[in-house]
């Protein structure tokens, strides 16, 4: 047994490499390599042509690939599997009246009805900087006291509380780890650079939401239309085509540097002082680049009123995902490794998984 030591890093929609089981494990550390051979598990989300979740696949049904190549699937489970999720909520001052009021509530329904009993959480809040203000706990009191005595004021550091967040995280003890961020605004005021964090989550097992509150005042008015970074759903190609959305493209040679996630790179928002009021709302690209290599997504809404059903959704993507598990002999290089999961005899299914994983 003590070749299956190296256990894998389950990425909630995708694939991570193996690690010590979880009581063994470095607190915060990602993936890396402690054999030859490591177990990569896998989170999948599949829908079909209408956006409903596909029960009753099969291990049979799916076809993982990584570097292009594909690879047996040696465990498999469709059951729910326990989360270990991370909520970070902005509390800058722009988030002061119904925006925390509505965000309170669809958190607090979130945490009473919505996750298992066997779920741990915990809750960052950030204005200008990110405050850890409940550690984990399986306690729902905790957190939504903790939820409760929040109050906005100042900057949006959301780049800082992400990268914070994601080795908490990634320290869960469940098999899948999670975090949730819920924002109405660009970033104002972190150090953490863009490419930093994304490279950060590449290197960790989390799985990334965001749900962004893109509305023109306090009341939710105005704004923009709904927007997710789901792409729109596709068939099974017999050859992955490269499109700029939240699913691998072609897989690129073995041992290749990480590709750009897509959409410009924001830039670094430290020393932005008076920032004009279109700067403040939510960029959905800056979202994007957080949340897609992870098989997460990005949901836009356009009012406060629109958090509860937002929240739920995610809830429920986390109950019905498919749970894959494939060894890899990839080498400890340091560099970027894709990942593809297809359902090709089955129904237009769209699929989201992680996009692949940095083996170091």
């Amino acid at each position: 047994m003590n070749g299956w030591r190296a256990l894998g890093v389950v990425i909630l929609s995708a694939a991570a490499v193996a690690v010590l089981p979880a009581q063994e494990r470095p607190t915060g550390q990602g993936f890396s390599f402690r054999t030859g051979v490591a177990l990569i598990n896998v989170s999948v989300t599949v829908t079909d042509e209408h956006g409903r979740f596909v029960p009753n696949l099969k291990a049979e049904d799916f076809v993982v690939y990584e570097d292009g190549q594909p690879q047996p699937i040696q465990q498999f489970d469709s059951d729910r599997v326990p989360v270990s999720l991370g909520i970070a909520l902005d509390t800058s001052g722009s988030m002061l009246g119904e925006k925390i009021a509505a965000a309170q509530a669809a958190l607090n329904r979130f945490l009473f009805d919505l996750l298992g009993k066997q779920d741990e959480i915990f809750l960052y809040r950030f204005d200008g900087r990110p405050e850890l203000v409940q550690g984990w706990t399986e306690d729902r009191q905790a957190v939504a006291r903790a939820l409760g005595s929040v109050r906005p004021t100042g900057g949006t550091a959301i780049y800082d509380t992400v990268a914070e967040a994601v080795p908490m995280a990634q320290a869960g003890t469940k098999r899948k780890k999670a975090l949730l961020v819920i924002s109405d605004g660009n970033d104002t005021s972190s150090r953490t650079r863009p490419d930093a964090l994304v490279q950060l989550i590449r290197q960790s097992e989390v799985l990334v939401y965001a749900i962004g509150i893109d509305a023109s005042d306090s009341n939710g008015s105005g704004g923009s239309a709904p927007y997710s970074s789901a792409p729109p759903p596709r068939s099974a190609p017999s050859k992955p085509a490269p499109v700029p959305s939240p699913f691998p493209g072609k897989a690129p040679p073995a041992a290749s540097t990480p590709p750009p996630p897509p959409g410009p790179v924001p830039s670094a928002p430290s020393t932005r002082k008076n920032t004009p009021a279109a700067s403040d709302r939510v960029n959905v690209e800056a979202l994007r680049r957080i949340t897609d290599d992870t098989g997460g997504r990005t949901e836009v809404i356009v009012s406060p009123r629109d958090l509860d059903p937002a929240t739920a959704s995610i809830a429920d993507e986390l109950s019905r995902q498919y749970f894959l598990g494939y060894s890899s002999s990839a080498p400890k290089d340091g560099r970027w490794h894709t990942i593809e999961v297809r359902v090709p005899k089955k129904g237009n299914y769209t699929i989201r998984s992680r996009r692949g994983f940095i083996a170091s």
